[in-house]
């Protein structure tokens, strides 16, 4: 009788935290697509425009793991105005041997938040300075808070900026994170403020028209964005690709909805140019940061092989900790007692 692990989103948060062991297994993810015949086919999306909503589908088959992930994911960007949390969704985690469903993870989007997270902090342990000290946060919503906290798991961050289009939103986030992570975290008045001291820049918006600035970078800083995984969102000024070392988490992706993308329609850079992966570097297969004045930039659209590496992760805890409802999906076959 074909049996099914179902994990709702506390049994989830009890077993899958941000920390050092959710970073390494998504390191563990870039690097298998550098060094593994990974199947990882393009994302599906269904666009919903009048109510600012989209559908991502993910997966990717990993040899060598027990299961693969498919994975749904909702986004609708006006929620917050009817107090309900911008991103959901949930994960199936089917076997590779037989295709049965395994476990249904409702984590209603929380380990598509750990995952990047996690990828931000893989971005910023290959590529940024190892002795970055501060970092600005652009975004004050819930990606923000954690991209801090995951640069804290591999960098000495000692202090920290935050800049929003909502002033009173980025006050608040950058008191809770203060509080939160004991280091001093302070409202960037505007974004070029925000990153004027900062070795690290993260991008966390769903923004549509650049809010990073090519005049504003210096020497040695890293830039990860996060936010652009649609065609239409667009964090980076297209000319700052051509100023920095660029690194994307899929150039496949990159190309079709990432940064990367708004410099190849602005005419920048050629669509068939080519640019080292994340998991390349990773992997020893290409450098990283060249040098202490390099600006580095990691383009990171979300890939479906992080979404595996983090279910199978999810699945073996809450294993090991007898988390979840298993249920039984199929009559019993050969006749009843």
């Amino acid at each position: 009788m074909a049996r099914m692990l179902v994990l709702t989103e506390p049994d989830l948060r009890r077993v899958v935290q941000l920390d050092a062991s959710a970073v390494s297994c998504i390191e563990d993810a870039f690097r298998s697509l550098a060094t593994k015949p990974v199947v990882m086919p393009p994302i599906l999306r269904l666009d919903i425009a009048e109510h600012r909503g989209e559908v991502d589908v993910k997966t990717a088959y990993v040899p060598g793991l027990d299961g693969f992930a498919i994975k749904v994911s909702p986004g609708f960007f006006d929620n917050p105005k009817l107090g309900l949390p911008s991103l959901n969704g949930l994960m199936i985690l089917l076997s590779t041997k037989t295709g049965l469903v395994e476990a249904l993870l409702l984590d209603n989007g929380y380990l598509t938040d750990i995952r990047t997270a996690a990828a931000g902090a893989v971005a910023a342990k290959h590529l940024a300075r190892p002795d970055a000290r501060s970092a600005a946060i652009f975004g004050a919503g819930l990606q923000a808070r954690l991209q801090l906290q995951a640069l804290m798991l591999v960098r000495p961050i000692e202090r920290a900026s935050i800049w929003a289009r909502d002033p009173d939103k980025a006050a608040s986030t950058a008191r809770d994170m203060a509080r939160q992570l004991g280091i001093p975290v302070e409202a960037g008045s505007t974004p070029e403020q925000a990153c004027n001291q900062a070795d690290i820049i993260v991008t966390t918006t769903p923004a549509e028209h650049p809010i990073l600035k090519a005049e504003w970078l210096r020497p040695g800083q890293h830039i990860t964005a996060m936010g652009s995984d649609s065609e239409h969102k667009n964090e980076v000024a297209p000319e700052i690709l051509l100023r920095v070392s660029y690194f994307a988490d899929s150039v496949a992706q990159t190309r079709r909805l990432g940064e990367l993308h708004h410099a190849i329609r602005a005419g920048l850079i050629a669509e068939d140019r080519t640019f080292p992966e994340l998991g390349k570097v990773i992997a020893g297969q290409v450098p990283g940061r060249e040098d202490r004045d390099a600006i580095t930039l990691c383009d990171l659209t979300g890939t479906g092989v992080q979404d595996t590496a983090i279910a199978t992760l999810a699945r073996s805890r809450a294993a090991e900790a007898g988390a979840g409802r298993p249920i039984d999906t199929q009559e019993p076959t050969g006749g009843s007692l």
